[in-house]
């Protein structure tokens, strides 16, 4: 795992189909310490969400229910497109990464986060994001 850059998780499916799943984040499978975790729902499908990246923070976000769409960017300019849309699967977002979200409007996304909340941390311009690049 490069955490460089962003990367699909697999966290590890437990249960059978007539009975259900339950799949598990705990220490020895993530690649921080977990300082909040927060969930985002009902997000309208017209509505983009993200647009900015963080100085420090690190992220997996994991499509609970419904698909997320994620668009990423580094600051060497590689661009990637994730899909999530199952549950077990999480994609690890590094620091200085721009995002871009797009949801269905059942999705659910969870968010297991490096960090408390801090505004601070913020990058919300892209043209400010850029100026980093090397």
């Amino acid at each position: 795992m490069n955490k460089n850059e962003p990367y699909l998780l697999e966290f590890s499916k437990i249960g059978a189909s007539n009975l259900g799943y339950i799949s598990v984040a705990e220490k020895q499978n993530l690649p921080f310490e977990v300082k909040r975790i927060y969930w985002t729902y009902f997000t309208p499908e017209d509505v983009q969400r993200g647009g900015h990246a963080h100085y420090e923070l690190e992220q997996i976000l994991i499509a609970v229910a419904g698909k997320i769409i994620i668009k990423t960017e580094m600051l060497d300019g590689k661009k990637q497109e994730f899909i999530l849309e199952k549950p077990n699967i999480g994609l690890y977002i590094p620091q200085m990464c721009w995002r871009q979200m797009q949801y269905t409007h059942n999705a659910v996304q969870m968010c297991i986060a490096s960090m408390e909340y801090a505004e601070s941390d913020y990058i919300r311009e892209y043209q400010e994001y850029l100026r980093y690049k090397k």
